[in-house]
């Protein structure tokens, strides 16, 4: 059946035919969509956003030797490394909207303590042109719906960025951060893999024999000491 789809042979099946034969053969959401344009169907929508990580992306960020963790669209942190918690903090303590960091820069002053003054508005158009691009697109609008209200109704700064309407996902980034063991280091936070197009593993890196690697190496050091990963 799958063959005589690939080669554009027979009957079309009916939408409802392809989602059993899906859900049957388990595909995943990519291999489903394919499927649906094989017979000539729109894919359809994502289910919407989920906690629940993959096995296997959970083993590669607790393998890692490098500070990483795994955020969600909204820029939720789902699970960190021991090594990203000595550069940022526990991120997966928080309930509500404040789970989400782009909540958390606009409202309140925490996530903006931790970046040099000169970069803050940098951060504020990036966060917003990343949240309108993921609202644009959202397997779960109401999510992305309700944050960017609170956020509109809250802070003056969001809502004048908002309606200049720039859209830009967030993928790799240069960035700059203050830490009190260490001062300012600055590093570069590369996408390794995604998981259902909501979630990105983010792993953070500095350049080779610079004194940021050297500050990195020595969060790195203190958290294998002190701490198991998680």
């Amino acid at each position: 059946f799958y063959a005589r789809l690939e080669q554009g042979r027979g009957a079309r099946p009916s939408e409802l035919t392809v989602d059993a034969i899906a859900l049957a053969l388990r595909l995943t959401h990519d291999e489903r969509d394919h499927l649906f344009r094989l017979a000539g169907h729109k894919a359809p929508p994502s289910t919407g956003r989920s906690d629940v990580l993959s096995a296997g992306m959970v083993r590669l960020l607790d393998h890692l030797d490098a500070p990483a963790q795994i955020i969600s669209d909204l820029g939720v942190t789902l699970r960190q490394n021991a090594l990203a918690r000595a550069i940022s903090g526990v991120q997966t303590c928080r309930t509500g909207l404040a789970r989400s960091m782009m909540y958390r820069w606009f409202i309140g002053s925490e996530e903006r303590r931790r970046v040099p003054t000169e970069d803050h508005t940098h951060h504020s158009r990036r966060y917003v042109a990343h949240l309108r691009a993921i609202h644009s697109r959202s397997a779960a609008p109401g999510e992305a719906r309700t944050l960017v209200d609170e956020l509109y109704g809250r802070s003056r700064e969001f809502a004048q960025l908002w309606d200049q309407h720039e859209v830009a996902l967030i993928m790799n980034w240069q960035r700059r951060m203050c830490h009190p063991a260490v001062g300012q280091i600055a590093f570069d936070s590369e996408v390794l893999a995604l998981q259902n197009r909501t979630e990105v593993l983010l792993v953070f890196t500095a350049a080779p024999d610079s004194d940021d690697a050297e500050r990195l190496a020595f969060l790195s050091a203190f958290a294998r000491k002190n701490g198991p990963r998680r």
